[in-house]
């Protein structure tokens, strides 16, 4: 019953994942109250989403289309011996806002998952082990998510880098309890791997 260009809008904006048919409805009546260039600032921006952003070639992760690589990798300032090896792009600025890693980068583009169709051969792990060899690299360190499909993942990269190369130094990032918060509200898993990874005092 509603205007055909209100109900476009609200199917559009339900397709993004996590907002279901009500908060698309919200979203998309709030943007028709709203002023017109909220609407055209956003339509702008998707318009250019596409062409003007790709992956860098090394590192895989998002640069602005006129880039050759990363800033992440062409930085003198960054030890290109140490490589950081995530998931997503997105992950990679979690990691920055630390601002306490100078190392590089390596996007793997998602997590080994059987039940999503998404193998080893997928993943950018073959160019991986190519920079760890061109770049001479002394450190990977695996952050991965904590889920079953990261550690299935993290584990088949340590084996894959230790038979290229068994000097090569393989860490992970330290999990377990988060600071601040109670023991009674800490989740088995975090519990299960504060406990395997306790250090000494």
């Amino acid at each position: 019953m509603l205007p055909q260009a209100l109900t476009n809008a609200i199917e559009a904006l339900s397709m993004l994942p996590g907002v279901g048919p009500r908060t698309a409805e919200r979203y998309a009546y709030y943007l028709f109250r709203s002023n017109d260039k909220i609407s055209d600032n956003i339509a702008e921006a998707l318009s250019e989403l596409h062409s003007g952003v790709k992956s860098c070639p090394v590192t895989f992760a998002l640069i602005d289309a006129n880039e050759e690589v990363s800033s992440f990798y062409d930085d003198p300032e960054r030890d290109k011996t140490t490589v950081l090896v995530v998931e997503e792009p997105l992950d990679i600025y979690a990691i920055e806002q630390t601002k306490s890693y100078k190392g590089t980068y390596h996007v793997l583009g998602g997590a080994i998952s059987p039940i999503d169709g998404i193998t080893p051969e997928q993943l950018h792990i073959g160019e991986l082990i190519k920079r760890v060899n061109d770049d001479n690299v002394k450190e990977v360190i695996i952050a991965t998510n904590p889920s079953v499909e990261g550690e299935s993942t993290a584990l088949l990269l340590e084996k894959l880098l230790h038979e290229q190369n068994p000097n090569l130094k393989l860490t992970r990032l330290a999990r377990g309890l988060p600071l601040g918060v109670d023991l009674s509200y800490a989740d088995q898993i975090t519990l299960s791997a504060a406990l395997e990874h306790r250090t000494n005092l």
